[in-house]
This record gives structure tokens, sequence and C-alpha cells, in this order.
């Protein structure tokens, strides 16, 4: 049994089902899609809502069995959760016109889901911290501080 390729998937937690999308990745591997979508469904229930979307790195071996890790979801879906936006900005000038504000503390929680992927753990926290403002600043999104309003 040994390794025949690697495959970067997308599928969304607990409501995974097989389709064009998934087939097109596993059906030359010979990977059973609905023994896939069992497995992927049973675990990401576990750890996410329905209706996440998800990275999957799925590894097929010679025997057409197969392993796969689950990643947190990107950086950009979590930005978008929690500060409530539909769609990214529509004008590129961020600083002129912010799609949005997050704190400091909402960063801190994001950097904390994403340093638990594997490619993320041997990082400090702070410096996944920055990557996620960083994609923030891509997205029109302001980091700032919470003023007082008296």
């Amino acid at each position: 049994m040994s390794l025949v390729r690697m495959v970067k998937l997308r599928a969304t937690s607990g409501t995974t089902r097989p389709g064009p999308a998934l087939g097109q990745a596993l059906g030359p591997l010979g990977i059973n899609m609905a023994e896939f979508c069992k497995q992927f469904n049973d675990r990401s229930e576990k750890i996410y809502k329905k209706d996440i979307p998800l990275s999957v790195n799925l590894y097929a071996m010679s025997d057409r069995s197969f392993t796969f890790d689950i990643k947190s979801p990107s950086t950009s879906y979590l930005i978008k959760q929690v500060i409530g936006m539909g769609k990214g900005p529509q004008q590129p000038n961020a600083n002129a016109n912010p799609v949005g504000y997050i704190t400091p503390e909402m960063v801190y929680e994001i950097a904390k889901i994403k340093h638990g992927d594997a490619n993320l753990k041997d990082l400090p926290l702070e410096s996944v911290a920055k990557s996620i403002i960083g994609t923030c600043r891509s997205m029109g999104v302001i980091c700032k501080e919470e003023e007082d309003k008296e």
C-alpha cells in the first residue's frame, strides 16, 4: 500500500454528497465517493456546525483505500462570519470606504482556530494573527480597537 496521489478538496461539513465535483477528483483514483462522504460527514459533524466549507487533504493509496485530513475553514470565511459580511468588497480602496471593522479580540479568536491546522502549528500565535490582519486588509476590513462612546 503506497501513496498514489494527494488531492485537495473543498467540502461542506456534515452535508457533503457524491456529485460531479467529487466525482472528477475521486473517480480517476478509484475511491468510493459514497464511502468518502460518509466518513467525512461523520468526522466533520463532530468538529464543526453543518454547511461550513472546509478544506480536505485526501491521500489516495494504491489499494484504493484513502485517508484524509480536515483543515479549518478559510480565513476569509471566518472573517466574514465574525463581522456579518455577505460577500467581499465591491470597490478596491478599503481605507476610503471600509466594508467592516474587526477587533483584535476577534482576530485572536480566529487565530486560535487557524493555529490548530497542521501547517500553522509550528508558528507563534502572533504570526498567525498578523497573517489574519493582512487578509482582513485585503478584504477591506479594518482592524481597530473599539472606541469608548461617551
